[in-house]
């Protein structure tokens, strides 16, 4: 390395409130969080301080939670999944500034697919989010949505029989 040297902080995994059974794969940045019984955190993901992730859900790698956000019990959260919780109200990022920030909560029995961008918003129980979706405002309906920003396509269950 030439020139002056940067800071380097390392990944690391501390001050967790951590249930029975829980399985943390590293590399992962996880700290002053709570994760409740039988919980799966893959590698490459930060879980941020305050955060609450209730018992059995797992949450796949690449994937980021930041503060203000709570997600409920038996829960899947796909790849490469981001949650928002600064929604640039000033014309830029809060700096900072915590009473910019807004909170995200999750029902339980939420899956949320790869990719997906979680604004601050609450989703009700029951509800599949698909794929790469952006999911702009509360969800107070269970079932399955989808796009940018994200829609009720149909109720969570069979869908049509196939021919």
């Amino acid at each position: 390395m030439t020139g002056r040297s940067p800071t380097l902080w390392k990944a690391q995994v501390r001050d967790v409130t951590c249930g029975d059974r829980v399985k943390i794969v590293e590399p992962a940045n996880v700290y002053e969080c709570t994760l409740s019984d039988d919980c799966f955190v893959g590698p490459f993901v930060e879980i941020q301080k305050g955060v609450r992730i209730g018992a059995r859900t797992k949450v796949q790698s690449h994937s980021f939670i930041c503060e203000l956000v709570e997600v409920g019990e038996d829960c899947f959260i796909g790849h490469g999944v981001m949650f928002i919780n600064d929604l640039f109200s000033n014309g830029g990022p809060a700096r900072g500034n915590r009473t910019l920030w807004k909170e995200t909560r999750i029902g339980n029995r939420v899956s949320i697919g790869s990719n997906a961008t979680i604004l601050p918003v609450t989703i009700c129980d029951d509800v599949v989010i698909g794929a790469g979706a952006v999911v702009t405002r509360d969800i107070k309906v269970a079932g399955i949505y989808v796009g940018n920003p994200a829609r009720f396509i149909r109720p969570v269950g069979p869908g049509p029989a196939e021919t």
